[in-house]
């Protein structure tokens, strides 16, 4: 159940994800009646509920990120530990669900066209969140949600870190859902941690893969799965387009220093086939 102060503002539809560290609800707002999503998290979590609220609060309203409505706290009586306390992080709806749920939908792969439109989207929001210091670090299907306009937008931010200085944005903790971690992430003990931008590029070639393909680049278990992306060892179904193997090759290569950059898929071959004379694609370069 929810607190007194934000049940009395919205109204639950149903229970949408039940999760160890937290529950999402679709709910409706009882003035307005919007389509919400309210997360409930304990305040165990406490590092990630911050990180989520400042990297949303960050990025404002793009179109392509669930845009953030408001957020509550609401103490536990029955107890004097802080931790206690339970945070609710208030979203827009996304009425379709995630991209994985659409992907076995329509039969377990898109076609290169519909993958390449949700694609745009994805690096539309990535160069976005990048732009404002945001580093996702755990991009993946079940992280990108679709509206009721079939829009992508990205989500679940309690992974990110949040980048202050100039230059390359570095980390050196391990984090993410390892089939879409780059490899670098897994060893980012090292003393030059980890390009946060680079990291991320990786995990969208993962997505892009999966939406093209229907399966993992990088299949199997435990070290298997780690030993083929150190390799860079992957197959390319031979009916895909030779330009996208082409982007694929080049945003799941292993060495960071050698993988391509946001920009460089903005002016990819591939990525900007399709596009109108100006409309879309330069909305997207003149980006900030």
């Amino acid at each position: 159940m929810l607190d007194k102060h934000i049940s009395g503002k919205y109204k639950l539809v149903k229970l949408l994800n039940n999760g160890a560290y937290a529950k999402v609800y679709h709910a409706k707002d009882t003035v307005t009646g919007n389509g919400v999503a309210i997360k409930a998290l304990h305040g165990c979590a406490t590092k990630n509920v911050e990180q989520e609220i400042q990297a949303l609060t960050r990025l404002d309203d793009h179109p392509h990120i669930i845009k953030l409505v408001e957020v509550f706290l609401a103490g536990n009586k029955q107890s004097q530990h802080k931790n206690d306390d339970q945070v609710y992080i208030v979203t827009e709806y996304a009425k379709r669900g995630d991209l994985f749920e659409m992907i076995v939908k329509n039969g377990g792969r898109f076609t290169e066209d519909i993958s390449r439109h949700y694609f745009r989207q994805l690096i539309s929001a990535v160069k976005h969140c990048h732009s404002r210091g945001v580093f996702h670090r755990d991009i993946k299907p079940e992280n990108i949600l679709v509206d009721d306009q079939w829009r992508a937008k990205l989500s679940d931010f309690g992974l990110c870190g949040v980048w202050e200085g100039k230059g390359v944005a570095r980390f050196w903790e391990p984090c993410g859902t390892v089939e879409y971690a780059a490899p670098e992430v897994a060893m980012a003990a090292g003393e030059c941690g980890y390009d946060g931008e680079k990291a991320d590029v990786w995990s969208c070639g993962v997505v892009l893969y999966v939406m093209a393909t229907g399966t993992l680049p990088f299949g199997g278990e435990g070290k298997g799965i780690w030993k083929k992306m150190m390799k860079g060892e992957f197959g390319l179904p031979k009916w895909l387009s030779p330009g996208l193997k082409w982007l694929l090759l080049r945003m799941l290569d292993s060495n960071p220093e050698c993988r391509i950059s946001v920009d460089e898929i903005l002016g990819d071959g591939w990525f900007c086939q399709g596009y109108d004379d100006v409309d879309e694609h330069q909305l997207l370069l003149a980006q900030v």
